[in-house]
């Protein structure tokens, strides 16, 4: 596991252990307001996290015996 993967699996724990404190603890409004602002951080973070990913894949198409390298496109 890189250092990134790990990164982006932790910023999602933590994002879950504050959905879960959103959902069930009795927070007043201003700690339920800090609360969501890092949750709204590390969900851009993830994001931008997987963006990147995306940019970096490449698809390996195999054309009349030869290998070509294409950038990935997602479909949708």
């Amino acid at each position: 596991m890189t250092k990134s993967e790990k990164d982006f699996e932790e910023l999602m724990q933590k994002l879950e252990e504050i959905t879960t404190k959103l959902e069930t603890d009795k927070l007043n409004l201003d700690e339920s307001v800090k609360l969501f602002e890092e949750g709204m951080q590390i969900s851009k973070e993830c994001n931008e996290k997987l963006e990147d990913a995306e940019k970096r894949i490449t698809m390996l198409i195999r054309t009349n015996d030869e290998i070509k390298e294409e950038n990935f496109v997602p479909e949708g």
